[in-house]
């Protein structure tokens, strides 16, 4: 199971300074380097890709180094602020591992936070044990604030130094398989397995994942609404998020070649010892051998051997997900902030039954 550090109160810690910013300063990358390795991808150039109307951002700092950053657009009609993100993996603030309770309840309370917070703030979808929402939670209701929560889904982790420690893996019946179907894979032309990271994304990296969605299941029996790159409002906010150096770093693609022709690929955010599966497709062409399966091993056996202990494989669907070896993991949730308690009342049993059984 993914594992966090522990959350603690500081002890005579001085008082926290806040600052209402706004736009998506700088500080918002000082408290993502600052945040657990797994939350570092939550910087200014990813909220800045996501876009969002009137963005502002809460800083609060002890003795001047910043130890959260909370950035906040407007959202609907009804005037509540939303954390922006990609909805994949998930949407959160950067909040230092140190953070202390008091630290971030000064949020809450104070009067120069009020209009970046509004009378509602939105939080997610995010992992039900997530160390920065569950402070959050905490400090909001300890400031008089109601925290409301529905489900959006059971998440999938697979935990491969687990599996590796209490037998091969992949096992020896895996291995065989993926063998036979790339020599019949082979058989359509050569095949060539590419790994994109850091400063080899380029535009035409990009073309090739599109291509290979739009060859795929994807392209013909949807809307592409949740296509990564087929979807031009989706590729474009990968595509922004890729030119922030630190980003690009963590964005990770696996692509398969048959003959020169891009076939297959699994993409990820590598963050510390996680792996976020952001998408897998392949070209149904080639779908009788299993393109997609033998890239995602080839991937996965590579992440492990470079210090990947962790694969975040999301919600839904998860026939494929046990397949490889994933156990059900933490609930994903989507949490609001009511300032008011009888708003919250008024509108708690809504926002429960919004959520997905």
């Amino acid at each position: 199971m993914l594992e966090y550090r522990n959350w603690k109160t500081a002890a005579a810690a001085p008082a926290p300074a806040l600052e209402a910013v706004p736009g998506l300063p700088p500080a918002l990358d000082e408290a993502a380097e600052a945040a657990d390795p797994h939350h570092r991808f939550l910087r200014a150039a990813w909220f800045a890709a996501a876009g969002g109307t009137d963005p502002r951002t809460l800083v609060v700092r002890r003795a001047g180094a910043v130890v959260a950053a909370i950035p906040t657009v407007r959202s609907g009609r009804l005037g509540v602020r939303t954390v922006p993100g990609c909805y994949w993996p998930f949407r959160g603030p950067p909040i230092a591992s140190d953070a202390g309770s008091e630290e971030l309840a000064a949020l809450f309370a104070s009067a120069e936070a009020a209009p970046l917070l509004g009378w509602a703030l939105r939080l997610g979808p995010i992992m039900a044990n997530d160390p920065s929402a569950r402070q959050l939670g905490r400090a909001a209701e300890a400031a008089g604030w109601s925290v409301l929560s529905r489900r959006i889904g059971t998440t999938f982790l697979l935990d491969m130094g687990r599996l590796a420690r209490e037998g091969q893996w992949p096992r020896n019946s895996t291995l065989r398989k993926n063998r036979f179907h790339e020599k019949n894979l082979a058989a359509h032309g050569a095949l060539e397995w590419r790994f994109v990271s850091g400063e080899q994304w380029t535009p035409a990296v990009f073309d090739d994942l599109s291509a290979i969605e739009a060859a795929s299941w994807v392209a013909k029996q949807t809307d592409v609404r949740d296509a990564k790159f087929l979807n031009p409002a989706n590729r474009a906010f990968w595509e922004a998020a890729a030119a922030d150096p630190a980003l690009a770093r963590m964005m990770s693609a696996a692509i398969l070649d048959i003959g020169g022709r891009p076939a297959a690929f699994s993409f990820d955010l590598d963050c510390g010892p996680v792996k976020y599966a952001i998408a897998n497709s392949y070209d149904e062409a080639f779908a009788k051998h299993s393109p997609g399966k033998v890239l995602y091993y080839r991937n996965l056996v590579r992440a492990r051997e470079r210090g990947i202990g962790l694969v975040d494989w999301g919600v839904g669907d998860g026939g494929y997900k046990r397949t490889i070896g994933a156990d059900e993991g933490p609930e994903m949730v989507d949490l609001l902030f009511v300032r008011n308690r009888a708003a919250a009342a008024l509108i708690g049993p809504l926002w429960r039954r919004s959520g997905r059984d």
